[in-house]
């Protein structure tokens, strides 16, 4: 048996820069950074000739071309998977449809234990590009490339999409301090919406092809934002960092009409009103999570709580995809 892990993310700055009807004609750049929450799947094979694939449902097949979950058959035909004997489990700690990139971690969890069954070796880079290629290329998702590379490296990275395809990376200067200070005063509470990525994205993705001048004028802020945001972030200036989330936040409201709704907004304004120096919601929008970051760290869980709100609390990872057990 194989169990491999990915991390889910959360974008730090210039979020929504990585769709490639963006960055393909200007360039794109963000932030994101790695949690310790994870996608796992495990991989054994079977003593009978078959496929059994197990996520919310239960698939039990005898060819590739007959397993229905889109990424798990596009992944196998791409690694190259033709013999019949395989069972795959996915679980996850938290629910896909709420903005972390479960997706994306998902997919480079499962290339890696399907490369590890095969005894094949590829870089982070190499399994980000192959997730983005089944994502993007053969499944035709109007999604970014984001969350397959922090997935893939972990940590918390700095990456430029590049017009020719090309992604480059690096982890940003963090000190110490630094570090400590922002995993500890960041705060993140599920919203209980959850909702499709790709439903929200194909908007910002049309509006992109098309040359929409608003659309495109907010993507470059939101650009520049995420280059101001890394500046802050490697200069330890954490109450600028989180000034600038809630810049990028109200700037990202304006992208779509679905982007928020009623109680979103009620529970940002309660989470400022009580010590967040700033906030967004993260991901495609219209649900997920709400990211705040405060010194006065009680004050908002009181209130949010007092909502109904449930607080997830994490660290960041800076492992990526990885095989956790072998045998």
């Amino acid at each position: 048996m194989i169990i491999t892990r990915s991390p889910l993310r959360i974008s730090l700055g210039g979020g929504g820069t990585d769709l490639p009807s963006y960055y393909r004609e200007h360039g794109g750049f963000l932030v994101a950074g790695a949690i310790d929450k994870y996608v796992y799947i495990t991989h054994h094979r079977t003593f009978q000739p078959e496929i059994i694939v197990k996520y919310s449902r239960l698939e039990r097949v005898t060819s590739v071309d007959q397993v229905e979950h889109p990424i798990v058959r596009e992944a196998l035909k791409l690694v190259g998977v033709t013999s019949p004997q395989l069972e795959l489990t996915s679980m996850a700690d938290i629910p896909g449809g709420t903005g972390l990139g479960s997706s994306g971690s998902f997919t480079t969890a499962l290339l890696k234990a399907l490369h590890t069954a095969q005894h094949t070796l590829h870089s982070p880079a190499e399994l980000a590009e192959q997730a983005c290629a089944i994502e993007l290329d053969r499944l035709g998702e109007p999604i970014g490339k984001q969350d397959q590379y922090i997935a893939a490296i972990g940590g918390i990275t700095a990456f430029t999409f590049h017009p020719d395809g090309r992604v480059t990376y690096r982890p940003v200067a963090l000190s110490e301090d630094t570090q400590f200070t922002l995993e500890d005063n960041l705060l993140l509470f599920f919203t209980g919406f959850t909702r499709s990525a790709s439903n929200l994205l194909r908007d910002q993705n049309e509006r992109s092809k098309r040359a929409d001048p608003d659309m495109l004028e907010n993507l470059h802020f939101t650009k520049r934002l995420g280059l101001e945001s890394l500046a802050a972030l490697e200069s330890g200036d954490l109450p600028e960092f989180a000034r600038l989330m809630d810049v990028h936040w109200q700037r990202k409201r304006e992208r779509s009409p679905g982007m928020s709704n009623g109680p979103i907004d009620r529970w940002y304004r309660l989470a400022m009103d009580n010590g967040a120096l700033g906030g967004k919601l993260i991901g495609a929008g219209g649900g997920g999570f709400l990211l705040f970051y405060a010194v006065d760290k009680t004050r908002v869980r009181r209130a949010l709580r007092a909502e109904g709100l449930q607080e997830v609390r994490f660290r960041f990872d800076f492992e990526g995809t990885k095989v956790v057990a072998q045998n």
